[in-house]
C-alpha cells in the first residue's frame, strides 16, 4: 500500500509514511472487507459512511504539514482510522463522530490498539469543541456546503485546516491558514466524500 499507492503518487513526508505503515488498516473496517481494507478504494463501514481510501488519508494529513506537537481536531471520526494515523504525528488528537455506532467503534478499536492520544465525542462536528479551541490543524472527512465558520474560528494562530467543500457533483479540498490574524485559503485538488450533516453542514437536501 504505501510503495505502490503513496510513495509513488506525490506522498513525500517521512513521518505520514512511517504512521501509515504503523497503522493497521484492516482493523478499522467490517470483518468481510478486511480483505480488501489495503486497496486504493474508500470502503463502507456502516451508518452509509466511508473510510477514505488510503491515498486521501495519506494526503489530507500531508497537507497539515505537523511536526509532532499539535492539537489537531477531527470532524467526522468514522471507524477511527484517520484519528489512529494523526495519533502518530501529533500530541493529542481530538474527534467527534456524529453516529453513536460509529463512535463507540472507534473508541474500541482505538483502545484495542493502545492508542491513547485520541479523545472521541459524540456530537455536531459542524460546530467544532470550542471547549477545547484553539487547535493547531483540524482535518474534515465530509464535504461542507462552505467552510464553517466554527472550524475557522477555532484554528489557532498558524493553524492550518484541510477540508472538502462542495456539493454532491463537485468538491474540492480547500487548505485554510490562519496568519497574523487573518485567515485565507486555497483551493487544492477535486475530491469524493459523503456530505458532513450538522448546524453548519448540509441538511435533508443532500441524501440520507
Amino acid at each position: 500500500m504505501v510503495v505502490e499507492q503513496l510513495e509513488a503518487r506525490e506522498i513525500e513526508d517521512p513521518r505520514v509514511l512511517a504512521a501509515m505503515r504503523t497503522v493497521p488498516r484492516h482493523r478499522f473496517v467490517p470483518p468481510d472487507l478486511r480483505a480488501n481494507a489495503y486497496e486504493d478504494r474508500p470502503l463502507m463501514i456502516g451508518s452509509n459512511q466511508t473510510i477514505s481510501q488510503p491515498y486521501i488519508v495519506a494526503y489530507m494529513t500531508q497537507l497539515l504539514h505537523l511536526s509532532g506537537d499539535e492539537t489537531v481536531l477531527e470532524i467526522g471520526t468514522g471507524s477511527g482510522y484517520q484519528a489512529a494515523v494523526l495519533a502518530q504525528l501529533c500530541a493529542h488528537v481530538y474527534t467527534i463522530e456524529r453516529h453513536t455506532s460509529l463512535a463507540e467503534s472507534a473508541v474500541q478499536t482505538l483502545r484495542e490498539l493502545h492508542i491513547e492520544n485520541v479523545t472521541v465525542w459524540h456530537g455536531d462536528g459542524s460546530k467544532g469543541w470550542e471547549a477545547k479551541a484553539p487547535f493547531d490543524a483540524i482535518l474534515v472527512t465530509a464535504a461542507a456546503p462552505r467552510a464553517p465558520k466554527p472550524l475557522v474560528d477555532q484554528l489557532a494562530e498558524g493553524g492550518r485546516m484541510v477540508l472538502p467543500v462542495g456539493d454532491y457533483g463537485r468538491q474540492y479540498l480547500q487548505v485554510w491558514e490562519r496568519k497574523g490574524g487573518a485567515v485565507s485559503y486555497e483551493v487544492n485538488v477535486p475530491v469524493s466524500f459523503v456530505p458532513l450533516r450538522g448546524e453548519h453542514g448540509f441538511g435533508s437536501e443532500w441524501g440520507a
